[in-house]
This record gives structure tokens, C-alpha cells and sequence, in this order.
């Protein structure tokens, strides 16, 4: 079992910057991909960035490229994602999420967390 806390959600005013956070703890060394997914109202969850605890190899979704970073502290088994420049179509439910792989789709992770809400005002 794995488990996840995010936290570090808000309410931010366009081209401003959050940082979410994820703790692991449990049997972390059994899934090696971390993912940020977040989902809007009357949206599908989607992949926003991902990264692999072994080698640091990051993925990001195209509309966040530029602005987000994702990273991960192995001793700690945190991973983050600083958000830069953000702007209001970032509102969403953000989700932290362990895998096997680096993959869009969501049903390849099998741990989540609560999720955190990431609000930006215009």
C-alpha cells in the first residue's frame, strides 16, 4: 500500500504561483512514477506532469510546458509541482497519483490522494 497527501492548494490570482506537495509513505519503492493529474468541473481527470523516482525522467502535458516543473526529493518521498504564471482554465482539483509507468492515462495508477484545489482568479 501506498499512501499520499497533497497539500499546498489556494486561491491565486492569475500569473501568480503555487506549490503543491505530495507526501508518500508505505511501499513507495513498489510504484516508480509520481503524477500530477487535476480534473475541472465537467471535465476528464488529466495529466498535467509526471516523474519517475528511479531516474528523474519528468513528462509534461502540453499546456502547462513552460510553466510547470515537477520534482521530487527522494529522501523525504516528496514530490512537487511548482506552478508559475498561472492562469484561470488551471482551476481544477488537483490530484497526486503512484504507478508502474509514466502514462496519460489515469486507470494506470492505482494510488491517489484526496486531491488539493488550485483556484486562479482573472
Amino acid at each position: 500500500q501506498v499512501q499520499l497527501v497533497e497539500s499546498g492548494g489556494g486561491l491565486v490570482q492569475a500569473g501568480g504561483s503555487l506549490r503543491l506537495s505530495c507526501a508518500a509513505s508505505g511501499r513507495t519503492f513498489s510504484r516508480n512514477t509520481m503524477g500530477w493529474f487535476r480534473q475541472a468541473p465537467g471535465k476528464e481527470r488529466e495529466l498535467t506532469a509526471a516523474i519517475t523516482w528511479s531516474s528523474g525522467t519528468t513528462y509534461y502535458a502540453d499546456s502547462v510546458k513552460g510553466r510547470f516543473t515537477i520534482s521530487r526529493d527522494n529522501a523525504k518521498n516528496t514530490v512537487y509541482l511548482q506552478m508559475n504564471s498561472l492562469k484561470p482554465e488551471d482551476t481544477a482539483v488537483y490530484y497526486c497519483a503512484a504507478g508502474p509507468s509514466v502514462s496519460l492515462r489515469s486507470h494506470v495508477y492505482d494510488y491517489w490522494g484526496q486531491g488539493t484545489q488550485v483556484t486562479v482568479s482573472s
